[in-house]
């Protein structure tokens, strides 16, 4: 059997190791993950108590068409419900997009480094990647614009960005719309949306009444903690939803995450305890990094990424036989870093504390 060319060497999504599996392997009794940016408060009661509410109609197929979630998510966000797409998770509406706009004869254009679904889904369409190198962790907008062309069909922005937590201000955003081919889609991933704090971030959804090439993107796997039952969305004009839809596959999201996302929404209040929470121990980390001289990326997150000036697999491996687990820059595209979330309280005092032994102990070697 041959499959695609495309796919020969392409790696696999390559997730943070299961706490179980680290117990298991290295012998510990207690493992913290910091590693996937999960809300450390878990989910809203609200949307516990809705799974639990229908946990006996496993047999029945979920709505297709997601209409209470559709009619929630377009009344809290003041749009249409014909300008949302739904998917298990915004990985997937990513993979619609893909699938929908790119082809071997076309080319698709990114920050670098970025979220990495992005190239990958190009290369499974077969499509040109043109990779953009971040400036201090910051999307160059002017040197993506001059990377498109006439065979460009999307340019990613992902706002805040992931890995590096940093964001693409309104001004410059809307500058970079302006400029934008309208034959080019432009995708505003912004899956940490809730957690961003900075006033001049980009209110995107008034632009989708004048931008007919920009789409949105947003996730309940974040500040909902509901990233177990995967369900995201995408936001746009009806015209280019219905052009993507017909790639999205039947039943997509399961009849758990409708309801669990129809209640967390619902709940305003955990959603400002999560964030509030969240901003707080944000401050902490950075007063960590500026006692012990350590360079940081300033983050509109949950996620921090950190230089440690050595090789990030060496600061992940340390930490991990340590009890926690976090996720080396060096997969991410920097290589002396490590990206943390951002725990509870007690969670990060017990980092801080085994982050302070390995800095006394390499200040000892050196």
């Amino acid at each position: 059997m041959q499959a695609k060319p495309q796919l020969n060497g392409l790696p696999s999504y390559k997730p943070g190791k299961p706490i179980e599996e680290v117990k298991k392997e290295l012998g510990l009794t207690k493992v913290t993950k910091l590693a996937s940016n999960e809300n450390p408060y878990g989910s809203s009661p609200k949307a516990v108590e809705a799974i639990q509410a229908i946990a006996s109609q496993t047999a029945i197929y979920p709505d297709g068409y997601a209409a209470t979630i559709r009619e929630k998510v377009a009344t809290k966000l003041g749009v249409s419900e014909n300008q949302l797409v739904f998917g298990n998770g915004s990985d997937e509406v990513i993979q619609f997009l893909c699938r929908a706009f790119l082809s071997p004869n076309t080319n698709t254009v990114t920050a670098d480094p970025t979220f990495s679904q992005y190239k990958l889904n190009a290369a499974i369409e077969g499509a040109e990647l043109r990779e953009v190198p971040c400036v201090n962790g910051v999307h160059d907008l002017d040197a993506m614009l001059e990377a498109i062309d006439e065979n460009t069909r999307i340019v990613w922005v992902c706002n805040p960005n992931n890995p590096s937590g940093t964001y693409v201000n309104d001004k410059a955003f809307s500058r970079f719309l302006e400029h934008v081919p309208a034959h080019v889609l432009v995708v505003s991933d912004e899956a940490y949306y809730e957690y961003v704090t900075a006033e001049d971030y980009p209110e995107t959804l008034p632009l989708l009444e004048k931008f007919e090439n920009l789409i949105v993107l947003r996730t309940f796997s974040k500040a909902y903690g509901l990233a177990a039952l995967r369900i995201g969305y995408g936001v746009a004009n009806p015209k280019l939803i219905s052009t993507i839809d017909p790639v999205r596959p039947p039943f997509n999201n399961t009849l758990f995450a409708h309801a669990a996302a129809v209640a967390a929404l619902e709940d305003d209040q955990f959603i400002d305890h999560c964030v509030e929470k969240n901003s707080k121990f944000l401050k902490q980390f950075e007063d960590f990094c500026h006692k012990h001289h350590l360079i940081f990326y300033p983050s509109q997150t949950n996620f921090i990424l950190i230089d440690f000036n050595c090789p990030g697999d060496e600061v992940f491996d340390y930490l991990l036989r340590k009890g926690f687990i976090v996720r080396s820059g060096q997969a991410l595209g920097f290589p002396t870093c490590v990206r943390i979330t951002v725990g509870t309280k007690e969670q990060n005092e017990e980092l801080f504390a085994v982050l302070e032994e390995m800095l006394v102990s390499k200040t000892v070697e050196q």
